[in-house]
């Protein structure tokens, strides 16, 4: 149970990084692109965080040198991928269908929750094995 909520904790300590970073962006910059750029670096930061956090505390995955942990970041993103298409399918379907920045947020929020559960499996069979 508390590997459980060890993980729901950095989930959401990811989650706000994450959606910190899209408000911070969309603040700061208001120019061609702008949601996409924000759900983008919102991404970014929120997968660097999280992997810092999984690696070490989670899984407890020690890396040999320098090379070995940029290949385990790399299998880290791949699995990612999946997972952030369903974040992002929230985000801006709920963006698109509600038209409403909280909204679109909640639709995020909703998608990266589903994602989280999702990357767990695929980083413990595939990851950090």
């Amino acid at each position: 149970m508390t590997l459980a909520l060890t993980y729901a904790l950095f989930a959401l300590v990811a989650i706000i990084a994450n959606i910190g970073t899209q408000a911070v962006i969309m603040y700061l910059y208001s120019g061609s692109f702008q949601l996409e750029f924000s759900v983008l670096g919102g991404t970014a930061i929120g997968l660097i965080i999280k992997y810092i956090l999984d690696k070490q505390y989670i899984f407890h995955f020690k890396t040999k040198n320098l090379a070995h942990n940029n290949k385990t970041f790399l299998l880290y993103t791949f699995t990612g991928i999946f997972t952030t298409l369903i974040f992002w399918g929230f985000e801006f379907g709920f963006h698109y269908l509600f038209q409403n920045d909280l909204l679109r947020y909640v639709g995020g929020i909703i998608g990266l929750l589903i994602g989280y559960i999702i990357k767990y499996r695929l980083d413990k069979k595939h990851v950090f094995i």
